[in-house]
């Protein structure tokens, strides 16, 4: 009897983690989502400017080389943001379940 209690309490700790998982990376994904668009706006805009009015660039860089410099900006931007806020928010959520075995 005392081990189903056990098993039980250790079954809901475990979806607790779990279902903290599940939004600490989905905060991240929707972090990095909103990085990687304003990153691409931020690389489409100069780098489509400078194709138009610098000769070098309009010469040497053509669409796919265009695409790939805002592609990997823009991933980049996805995968640090995403990583951070998922730390973040991982730190957070560990300080907060040592406040609550405290008290």
């Amino acid at each position: 009897m005392a081990k189903n209690v056990a098993q039980s309490a250790n079954l809901a700790s475990l979806d607790q983690k779990l279902a903290m998982a599940k939004r600490c990376s989905h905060e991240g994904v929707a972090a990095g989502a909103k990085a990687a668009i304003v990153a691409s706006m931020a690389t489409a805009i100069p780098t489509l400017a400078s194709v138009r009015m610098l000769p070098w660039a309009r010469t040497n860089l053509n669409h796919t080389a265009q695409a790939l410099i805002i592609s990997t900006v823009a991933g980049a931007a996805y995968f640090i943001v995403a990583d951070k806020t998922v730390l973040a928010t991982a730190r957070k959520n560990s300080f907060r379940h040592v406040s609550n075995m405290e008290a």
